[in-house]
């Protein structure tokens, strides 16, 4: 090698791969990216690096590193037998996750010893056939997910099967005559396991431990897709007991313990179907150009005492389940929907945020009190949109009403809601200037006939009424948040659920950022949260209304973390609050439940509650969310399927709403249902699946399906049983 020259020039492939053996083994825990390796060993040409590339490519084929991203790696110290969790899949692809990754090994169906989907299993890693893909092999199962199913009764003359809907088993499971409490064939049952496949018999063995109702039955349905999540689809009696024998009644000692706003307007804002009022707003002027708003919280624990058998109960929901046509409650009826619920001209005892404001939106001063309340109004979202532009406001500009006539605003108490209204958008543009992150949603909702049959599907778009209450509800859990969580440097915060929102995914930023390059589009991926989130917003306006609108904001969402709750204090990203948490929904949510009692406890001077078990608590209600969300989506599924059941055969416009290896997923723009085209419908090429940029190419005519695209179809088939809407490609 000549002098002064850049090193490495000559290094064979076998002499760099003994300087990377030797420089991963001599520090096992860290992960190094491209330009760490380069820059410690010296790689200075192009053709050194490369081969380092594909030396570490081949390295972690053979498993001895570990891909961590697509630029970095880490020596692999994973054993031959390893924990970790078991996930099934109905096309017998089943995987295994070990501990501590989220990178999937195969398992095939006769390695997976009967294993379930959640099961914590013990496996065995099977050494590597030369270019096969890495297998492992379940040993043991250390754990059953659960020991409940539910599925479609077939009864036979000697014996009984359950089949699921999912295919979660390689045999259905028997169920003995005797075991079937009446179910019949195609009755929608829950089956208890009673036994397991062991050496001598590979069949699972149930009994019927409830009759949902008949396949296609609403109620049945239903219950099955709550049955699936393990969630509840009927109350404890000893518990809704229990909430019969709570008066309700407001003492004189209440009131003489709490601030007393029953002369000052109040109102609520809900959906029109709303049962569940547990959210208001005071508003009135105290001085000239200041306003005092009351952000009223129906205070729940006042009832509900801790570690009761309604709380019990209440935290093992964790939340109430709003499927299309019903929802499932947190807590008892007689709670939710009377004793606590704020309905108009019943005085109710609330936990309460009150703030004053001036014109301009800056708050002056706040406090967080118990209170009495009592409703003026209740009004639907509707109504106060339409209040609002009677008087001017023009929905979606973020400008206020511009000032009255001479007589005034138009309606009853216009010109409170309309002063609601104006601060909301004064906290709202302050909060986007702060760097929260602005995606618009819409929700998708189904008008139902009594029998549950959906007769009109549409998307649900936040207007100006929603944005009010949504603002005021966000000041109210920061400024919680803020009053435990916020100290002087040198003294230690209270434990607290926070509802935390970590920044987005760094190597999905950078997918982004790459992908839209494409469409002349550029964003900032370093710098601060702020930074970010205002080049994402930037992203957003820079879009809005272009043909790539839709696939440039499903790439942006896909970047984003899943909010949580924890005790770990990390801020909120999406809303640019260093300390948030969820105050406002108690009657509903159990972390509001949880936080109300520590407020009451600290505010009362008591000691910081126990980490651990709150941590605990944390984990469980972000669980059960995640549960909750996805029996959501099912039945909004189900529905989307039996709607779109009675337009077989007919067109639609749609546009690419997902890009599989298996197929195209496609949304109607006129209704937003969602089915899908398979892979098999493309028969006019070869497509190969470009995952990066959520598109298929086809090899012989270059023909691309991209994500986004506006494209034709037909309806084909609607599967009630497997929830799954087929379409084909119109020419």
């Amino acid at each position: 090698m000549g002098k002064g020259k850049k090193g490495g020039k000559r290094m064979s492939k076998k002499q760099l791969a003994e300087k990377l053996e030797g420089f991963f083994t001599t520090q096992p825990e860290k992960t190094f990216s491209y330009k760490e390796i380069f820059r410690t060993l010296k790689l200075n040409t192009h053709p050194l690096k490369m081969l380092a590339i594909d030396l570490m490519e081949e390295m972690a084929w053979d498993d001895f590193l570990t891909k961590v991203s697509d630029h970095s790696y880490r020596l692999n110290q994973m054993g031959q037998v390893v924990e970790g969790l078991f996930r099934r899949k109905g096309n017998g692809k089943n995987s295994f996750i070990p501990d501590g990754s989220d990178k999937p090994i195969f398992v095939s169906e006769r390695n997976s010893m009967s294993a379930l989907n959640g099961d914590r299993v013990k496996v065995s890693l099977m050494a590597r056939r030369q270019k096969h893909i890495k297998e492992a092999q379940v040993i043991e199962i250390l754990q059953r997910s659960r020991d409940q199913f539910v599925g479609k009764l077939r009864v036979e003359k000697n014996i009984a099967f359950l089949v699921t809907q999912e295919n979660l088993f390689a045999n259905d499971i028997l169920i003995p005559r005797n075991k079937l409490k009446g179910g019949q064939t195609n009755d929608k049952v829950v089956v208890k396991v009673s036994k397991w496949p062991d050496e001598n018999h590979k069949n699972i063995i149930g009994e019927v431990v409830d009759v949902l109702g008949k396949t296609g039955d609403n109620d049945a349905e239903m219950h099955t897709i709550l049955a699936q999540y393990g969630l509840p689809y009927k109350y404890p009696k000893a518990v809704e007991d229990a909430a019969e024998r709570i008066s309700g009644e407001i003492t004189k000692q209440d009131l003489a313990e709490r601030e007393d706003f029953r002369q000052v307007f109040t109102c609520t804002i809900d959906p029109k179907d709303a049962k569940d009022f547990d959210d208001a707003l005071s508003i009135r002027e105290v001085s000239k150009g200041i306003w005092e708003v009351g952000i009223h919280i129906a205070d729940v624990t006042h009832y509900v005492t801790e570690k009761s058998i309604i709380d019990k109960e209440a935290q093992k929901r964790a939340t109430s389940v709003y499927l299309v046509d019903r929802t499932i409650p947190m807590l008892p009826e007689r709670l939710c929907n009377f004793i606590c619920s704020l309905r108009p001209d019943e005085e109710k005892l609330c936990y309460s945020v009150i703030v004053e404001m001036d014109v301009d939106g800056f708050i002056r001063s706040q406090r967080i009190v118990h209170t009495v309340i009592k409703s003026n109004r209740r009004y639907a979202y509707e109504e106060v949109q339409q209040l609002l532009e009677d008087n001017g406001v023009v929905d979606g500009t973020g400008q206020p009403a511009p000032a009255p006539h001479k007589g005034g605003y138009k309606g009853e108490h216009a010109k409170e809601l309309i002063m609601l209204d104006t601060l909301a958008k004064k906290l709202r543009e302050e909060r986007f200037k702060n760097g929260a992150v602005k995606f618009d949603s819409e929700e998708l909702h189904f008008d139902v006939d009594e029998k549950g049959k959906p007769i009109r599907c549409y998307f649900k778009r936040s207007k100006d009424a929603n944005k009010l209450i949504e603002e005021f509800m966000l000041l109210a859990n920061r400024t919680v948040a803020e009053s435990v969580g916020k100290v002087k440097k040198s003294a230690k915060a209270k434990t607290l659920p926070y509802r935390v929102h970590d920044n987005p995914d760094p190597q999905k930023l950078e997918n982004l950022k790459d992908f839209i390059v494409k469409f002349g589009y550029k964003m900032k991926t370093a710098g601060t949260k702020g930074q970010t989130a205002r080049s994402l917003n930037r992203l957003m306006e820079a879009v809005d209304g272009t043909d790539e609108q839709k696939l440039i904001q499903t790439v942006a969402l896909r970047a984003m973390m899943k909010a949580k709750y924890t005790i770990y204090n990390i801020g909120h990203f999406g809303l640019a609050f260093d300390y948030y948490t969820h105050f406002t929904s108690p009657i509903r949510r159990y972390p509001d439940m949880m936080v109300h009692r520590l407020l009451t406890r600290y505010a009362k001077g008591g000691r910081s509650a126990n980490k651990d078990y709150y941590e605990r608590l944390c984990e469980h209600s972000s669980d059960m969310e995640q549960v909750a969300a996805n029996a959501e989506r099912d039945s909004i599924k189900y529905k989307m399927v039996e709607f779109m059941g009675e337009h077989i055969g007919e067109e639609f416009d749609a546009h690419i709403s997902g890009i599989q290896s298996y197929g195209i997923y496609c949304e109607i723009d006129e209704n937003h249902c969602e089915g899908m085209v398979p892979m098999h419908d493309l028969d006019d090429d070869y497509y190969d699946f470009d995952e990066k940029n959520y598109c298929l190419v086809g090899r012989r005519h270059h023909h691309k399906y991209q994500l986004g695209d506006p494209i034709r179809i037909k309806v084909a088939q609607a599967n009630l049983e497997k929830r799954q809407l087929d379409f084909t490609l119109v020419d």
